[in-house]
């Protein structure tokens, strides 16, 4: 492809994703209102999906269905397939990886990736992958094909946190081994000729972790559906209602941090209570936790909730809370600002880049201190003026600095960027 800088044609769009649902994490929601986002300026993307599968518009985007055996199925996770449903060797080579303790999707994903679009370079300008990051995409590369790669944070942060915090050598050793894909992402990551990702702390720390050039990696902070995320006043707000998400209840995530922190908020407002909206992890102790600490009528999990549910409960919720102990962005954190409901957050990673000044947008604790995160949702909840101050100010900087249109614009300026400094080659 010729191009030039500044000059915008539309383009055709390969993005890949190995699992695509939006309740299945950040990748799903950045796949979603990218690639829709992206058609609207007049590029033709398809998006390749392993399941579960991304809920597009098809009026905009189409969508290539690449199955797998979809071994983690919400119902039926860790599952163990009938004979009939494998069809390929990569079946049988994404189960027997489960069966060992590893996490298989993002190399299966990329063989079936490989399969589908090797015959079909010719009909697209460049592909995007959004952190699969497998054998897979170097191999597309190594045919001259322009391939940019999205990562929102370095993996390798929720291995180490998981190994640290694993219980037992038994459990250390299934955190080994279940990121045993992390080697294989690290290498791609670094061999990649361009990557983006969404804030500068993520930056600094794929060159840190990872060893990805700076000179080859970009900012493009993601957005959210202010359409959608958005203050209600209709409904109204619950007494002591606090609300946070856990699509994985994984160590990174804090919720241990917070429900020991419930505890001490307990103490000072007997009617401050949790919902989680997630599910707890097989592994989690959470619950047998929150029952320790006395709070089996102030800690919930909601389960999946769908995107109305979250809406409805941001708005009814007195306070939303992001605990993470490590944040490559933070798309909770935006949701719950667009919505106008004020916010406690930790300064893990890039969350003090998202959600803003401590006093002003957002109450900030330092990540992993119980302590602190008590006295901040504990400070919120003495005063209303305070609340209703931080949530008017972080709805107001969501709708200036994290729209989706804007993503997927400064996502089109670093497609053009890199296609026209491959020409010049």
């Amino acid at each position: 492809m010729q191009t030039h800088p500044g000059e915008i044609r539309p383009l055709r769009i390969a993005l890949c994703v190995y699992r695509g649902n939006p309740h299945s994490g950040g990748q799903g929601v950045y796949t979603k209102y990218l690639s829709e986002e992206l058609a609207k300026l007049g590029h033709k993307v398809e998006v390749f999906s392993g399941q579960p599968y991304p809920d597009l518009d098809l009026q905009l985007v189409d969508l290539e269905r690449l199955a797998s055996l979809d071994l983690y199925r919400a119902d039926n996770p860790f599952r163990i397939p009938k004979i009939t449903e494998f069809r390929t060797l990569i079946d049988a080579a994404e189960f027997a990886i489960m069966s060992t303790g590893g996490f298989p999707e993002p190399r299966s994903f990329g063989w079936r990736l490989e399969r589908a679009l090797g015959p079909r370079l010719n009909n697209f300008d460049l592909l995007h992958d959004n952190q699969s990051l497998s054998w897979s995409i170097l191999k597309l590369a190594s045919k001259g094909w322009p391939v940019i790669g999205s990562i929102h944070h370095p993996i390798t942060v929720d291995r180490d946190l998981a190994i640290k915090h694993a219980r037992s050598a038994k459990a250390k050793f299934g955190a080994y081994r279940w990121y045993g894909f992390v080697k294989m992402q690290t290498e791609v990551a670094r061999r990649l000729e361009r990557v983006i990702t969404v804030s500068d702390t993520s930056r600094e720390d794929l060159f840190k972790y990872m060893n990805v050039s700076l000179d080859r990696s970009r900012v493009v902070p993601i957005g959210v559906d202010t359409t959608i995320f958005k203050p209600i006043p209709a409904i109204g707000k619950e007494p002591g209602l606090m609300v946070t998400t856990a699509s994985a209840d994984v160590p990174l995530k804090g919720l241990h941090i917070l429900v020991d922190a419930m505890a001490e908020v307990k103490s000072v407002e007997p009617n401050a209570h949790l919902v989680i909206m997630g599910n707890p992890n097989k592994e989690s102790n959470l619950v047998a936790r929150a029952s320790e600490l006395g709070l089996d009528n102030h800690v919930k999990f909601a389960g999946v909730v769908s995107q109305d549910e979250m809406v409805w409960l941001y708005n009814r919720a007195e306070l939303a809370v992001v605990p993470s102990l490590y944040e490559g962005f933070s798309l909770p954190a935006v949701e719950a600002m667009a919505c106008g409901i004020p916010l406690v957050a930790t300064d893990g990673g890039a969350l003090p880049e998202v959600t803003g000044s401590d006093g002003e947008t957002v109450l900030l604790a330092r990540a992993g201190d119980t302590l602190d995160l008590a006295k901040k949702i504990l400070q919120a909840f003495d005063s209303e003026l305070l609340r209703n101050e931080i949530g008017s100010n972080g709805l107001e900087r969501v709708m200036s600095k994290f729209t989706w249109a804007a993503t997927a614009k400064a996502t089109e300026q670093n497609y053009i960027e890199f296609l026209a400094s491959r020409s010049e080659l």
